[in-house]
C-alpha cells in the first residue's frame, strides 16, 4: 500500500490505517525507538504511542514524506521517554550517541543557547547537503536513527573499525563547518 493510500485511510478514520502503517513501517519505527531506548518493552510502547499520535493528528495534517514524518514522531516520543527515565540510568544507547557528538555540537545550557538551536539545525542540514550521499547516509543512520556502527557497517559491507574512523572524520568535519559558521563548539 502506498503512503498516500495509508494517509487516505487515516482521513477516512479507517482503523486499517494503523495496521497498514505497522505493516509498512513497523520495523522502521521499532528500530528507531529501540536504538534510542535499548529497552524492548519501552520501544514497543513508543511505537504504540506513535500510532496513537498519528491517528490523532491525521487529519488535519497531511504529511508529504510519511516515513520521515513518522520517524520524527517515534524518535521524539522515544527521546521524551529517555529523558524521563534518564535519571534512573536505564538507557545506554542514547548516552553513547550523545557522548560521540558532544565534542562537535554545543550543548544547550542557557536560554540563549536554546534560541540558537534553530540556527544550529540549519547549519547541520546545510553541512549534510555538502556530503557525498554515502557519508550523509552513514551520519543520519548513526545520529538520527541511532543505529549501531556494527549494524551500519554490516549493511554496507564495511568493517566497524573502518566505519568508526569515517564517523570520527565526519564529526571533525562537522565541528570545523560549525566553527566556520560562527557557532561556538
Amino acid at each position: 500500500m502506498t503512503d498516500n493510500e495509508i494517509i487516505a485511510l487515516y482521513w477516512a478514520r479507517d482503523e486499517r490505517a494503523i495496521t497498514e502503517t505497522d505493516l509498512k513501517y513497523g520495523r522502521f519505527c521499532r528500530s528507531v525507538a529501540d536504538n534510542v531506548l535499548t529497552v524492548k518493552e519501552d520501544a514497543e510502547e513508543c511505537v504504540n504511542d506513535t500510532y496513537a499520535k498519528v491517528w490523532n493528528v491525521i487529519p488535519p495534517q497531511k504529511p508529504l514524506q510519511f516515513r520521515a514524518w513518522l520517524g520524527r514522531i517515534v524518535r521524539n516520543i522515544a527521546l521524551n521517554l529517555w529523558n524521563k527515565n534518564h535519571a534512573a540510568k536505564r538507557y545506554k544507547g542514547m548516552e553513547v550517541l550523545l557522548s560521540e557528538l558532544e565534542e562537535c555540537v554545543p550543548s544547550a545550557q542557557t536560554v540563549e543557547d536554546e534560541i540558537d538551536d534553530a540556527e544550529l539545525g540549519r547549519a547541520i542540514s546545510s553541512w549534510l547537503r555538502t556530503l557525498p550521499e554515502e557519508d550523509r547516509t552513514y551520519f543520519v543512520l548513526r545520529y538520527w536513527n541511532g543505529e549501531a556502527l556494527k549494524d551500519i557497517a554490516h549493511r554496507f559491507g564495511s568493517s566497524p573499525e573502518k566505519l568508526a574512523q569515517k564517523m570520527h572524520r565526519l564529526r571533525k568535519n562537522l565541528k570545523d563547518a560549525l566553527e566556520k559558521e560562527g557557532i561556538n563548539v
